[in-house]
């Protein structure tokens, strides 16, 4: 089934959205969130993100974390950066150690921006979000984030933008360290991005790049060229489908997709 899409509106978005998202009627638009019409939230949440300006510095809790707060589950998600301008960067960890009284001091004063390790990206590059992880996604990217279906996130700066912070709660959760996870690099087509614990995500030209299908769970399908085929319906760029590891699923020649579950 093809999920639905959801248009949130963001200060940082952007009204320029590639017409296969469809009209936006002059929208700000920053995220494109997928769903479907069912009683129970589907495990994986999959989101489109468009940036016009730097996204805040926030931190998400871990699954303890969150169920101490009164959530379902706290949030661990992967990027796929599907473009970006020239010089574009995200912030994942900080340059060095900080304490919890550290963290909220800059996280006051705004030297947490100075203190973030910004990354240059470019189409194609990845990288996961432990939970605790201090990050921020900055201007001029386009980017698909796989995740825990949660939304729980406290942000820590937010570049003098009137909006809410959590500070007592972000500091909490923090783990602000430098990023060392593996689960990142410039993907090729056939790659796994990520294995576990909440998701497996690939990047592919056709299922067979993925070996182990599970025959018996959800499979979600992000194209990002081309279309694929199943349950009956087609998916092209701007699309989500969710369908069975025991589907019949057709890749046109030209066809590049993310494939999670």
């Amino acid at each position: 089934m093809k999920l639905s899409k959801h248009l949130v509106d963001k200060p940082w978005g952007r009204t320029d959205i590639p017409p296969e998202f469809g009209t936006m009627n002059g929208r700000r638009v920053g995220e494109i969130w997928y769903s479907a019409e069912t009683d129970a939230p589907l495990p994986i949440l999959v989101k489109w993100l468009f940036t016009s300006e730097r996204l805040s510095i926030q931190v998400h809790p871990d699954d303890a974390q969150a169920r101490a707060r009164g959530m379902s589950s706290g949030k661990e998600e992967c990027w796929y950066i599907v473009d970006a301008e020239p010089g574009a960067v995200i912030g994942i960890g900080t340059k060095r150690p900080l304490s919890s009284e550290e963290l909220y001091a800059a996280s006051l004063s705004g030297e947490i921006e100075a203190l973030m390790d910004w990354k240059k990206v470019s189409a194609g590059d990845y990288f996961y979000i432990p939970a605790g992880t201090v990050h921020a996604i900055g201007a001029g990217i386009h980017l698909v984030e796989v995740q825990q279906y949660a939304d729980i996130t406290y942000r820590l700066y937010d570049y003098g933008r009137d909006r809410e912070l959590h500070l007592d709660d972000g500091v909490a959760v923090s783990s602000a360290t430098p990023y060392t996870d593996p689960r990142s690099g410039h993907a090729d087509l056939g790659d796994q991005l990520v294995a576990g614990p909440y998701f497996q995500l690939w990047y592919v030209r056709d299922m067979d790049n993925v070996p182990t299908l599970p025959p018996l769970r959800d499979i979600w399908i992000i194209p990002l060229a081309g279309q694929v085929q199943t349950d009956g319906q087609v998916a092209a760029k701007g699309d989500c489908i969710v369908t069975s590891g025991q589907a019949k699923i057709t890749f046109s020649s030209d066809a590049k997709a993310l494939v999670a579950f």
